[in-house]
């Protein structure tokens, strides 16, 4: 069944349908991968959102071959992507050798990255950030990439704006952002250097059920935790779109590569969600602090022109997290920390 705004379930009863929600492709999104030819290999495809998009990515594409490239810390992240076709490799991405000897896969996404804990090792931080995309970068330079960025990028906008455009000049707080520039600059340079397409994809907060933005407001909620409403706006994306954009950006790379915003097109005050997630559960949110006029937001006109709007709404993603959370159904573990000002992770 494809993905649409009709076919979207009211409820996500489990992690097998939740898995499944989030590897059902578009009619757009196969139309684009139908553009560009090749396998598609995906770089850090351990993390978060790394196998539920190598999953949309073989539903999209059955006949091409998916490769997926990580450490496999967790041994069952490779069984589950043996399990819908796709197919793995054992790889440091550390390891320049390591790096040459990987295919050369006309198509790449480039998925690793440090964040949470990045202040603990602030080296470690910058050689996953910035020393390992140009490794990657010089590695592929006749492949298409996209590479995963961040919103983080950019400096503090006013939240009563639309948010920063791809045209503003990142100037961010804390070294986790700032080595999230220097990612970007590597992948730039060498872009211009051999020629190579890409794009540049900054994400602002990806949500599933088991994460994200909502998930901590809502968790928050429901257990009376106060929640810091300084840093008081915020926009986020459907797990699913924001793969299904990804894989798309392929069939949209520039050469040189070129930065593309990617969330919500909404921006929506934390103060409101809560109290949102508060009349569904019937307790009222413990909200503390003041909304700071600026918050890191980001206007995404240029992904809505290439994609259209995310197809999954934001009401909907309010539905479906107050049920899954009210049925204290399985959490990552893994705080959004969106509230955080001061880039410290």
């Amino acid at each position: 069944m494809l993905l649409t705004r009709q076919t979207l379930p009211k409820t996500i009863p489990d992690i097998a349908a939740l898995d499944e929600l989030l590897c059902r492709p578009t009619q757009a999104l196969i139309d684009d991968l139908a553009k560009v030819e090749g396998d598609i290999m995906i770089l850090g495809v351990g993390g978060k959102m790394g196998p539920t998009l190598a999953g949309l990515a073989k539903a999209a594409a059955p006949d091409r071959r998916i490769i997926g490239v990580a450490r496999f810390s967790d041994a069952g992240v490779k069984d589950w992507l043996h399990a819908r076709g796709v197919e793995t490799i054992n790889c440091d991405l550390m390891d320049e050798k390591a790096i040459a000897a990987l295919p050369k896969a006309p198509n790449i996404i480039f998925m690793a990255g440090r964040k949470f804990g990045a202040e603990g090792d602030l080296s470690l931080t910058w050689a996953m950030n910035a020393h390992v995309p140009a490794l990657v970068a010089q590695a592929f330079p006749s492949s298409r990439i996209v590479a995963f960025s961040t919103g983080c990028i950019y400096p503090f906008v006013a939240v009563d704006g639309k948010g920063s455009t791809e045209d503003m000049a990142p100037n961010p707080p804390g070294e986790y952002a700032q080595s999230c520039v220097g990612r970007e600059r590597m992948f730039e340079y060498f872009s211009h250097k051999f020629a190579t397409p890409g794009r540049l994809f900054r994400l602002n907060y990806a949500i599933d059920m088991r994460y994200g933005v909502l998930h901590d407001i809502a968790t928050n909620v429901l257990g009376g935790t106060p929640i810091d409403v300084s840093l008081g706006h915020v926009n986020f994306i459907w797990q699913g779109d924001a793969s299904a954009q990804a894989l798309r950006c392929l069939a949209h790379c520039t050469a040189p590569t070129s930065p593309i915003n990617v969330s919500g097109h909404e921006i929506l005050a934390v103060r409101d969600l809560a109290q949102r997630f508060g009349a569904r559960f019937g307790r009222a949110p413990v909200l503390t602090g003041k909304e700071e006029p600026t918050a890191w937001l980001t206007d995404t006109s240029k992904a809505v022109e290439l994609f259209g709007l995310p197809v999954v709404d934001t009401e909907q993603l309010i539905a479906w997290t107050a049920d899954w959370v009210s049925r204290a159904m399985p959490s990552l573990g893994k705080p959004t920390k969106y509230e955080v000002r001061d880039g410290r992770y």
